[in-house]
């Protein structure tokens, strides 16, 4: 059975681009999940942050984290998921899936290669 892999980001993201095509290039079936229009669950946002941290899964360059209060590096898990849960473009992208379990964030050919693809 192959694996089931879910590719979580916006469209005009280049690293999210970056991640599909990689998957294309290696043959590695996934559908695409737009963060904004069909956001992810809190349920889904908590599974992440349990397996990556909620410092891994901040999106540190777009707006939305800039416009956050200062005090935001003291936050614990639970304020970023709420935050994650409000606004998606807080979350670092891509978020890979595979078979239903959070496989990586972000992109390095390697570790999708290594968690996702084998």
């Amino acid at each position: 059975m192959p694996n089931k892999i879910v590719v979580w980001g916006i469209p005009t993201c280049s690293t999210v681009k970056k991640a599909r095509t990689f998957l294309d290039e290696q043959g590695a079936t996934h559908t695409f999940a737009d963060l904004r229009a069909t956001p992810p669950s809190r349920a889904q946002i908590e599974t992440w942050v349990k397996a990556f941290g909620s410092k891994a899964m901040r999106n540190t360059s777009g707006a939305s984290y800039r416009a956050l209060p200062d005090d935001k590096d003291a936050w614990s898990d639970a304020q970023w998921i709420a935050a994650f849960t409000k606004d998606p473009m807080l979350i670092k992208r891509p978020v890979i899936e595979k078979n239903g379990a959070p496989a990586t964030v972000g992109f390095r050919d390697d570790d999708v290669r290594a968690k996702v693809i084998s």
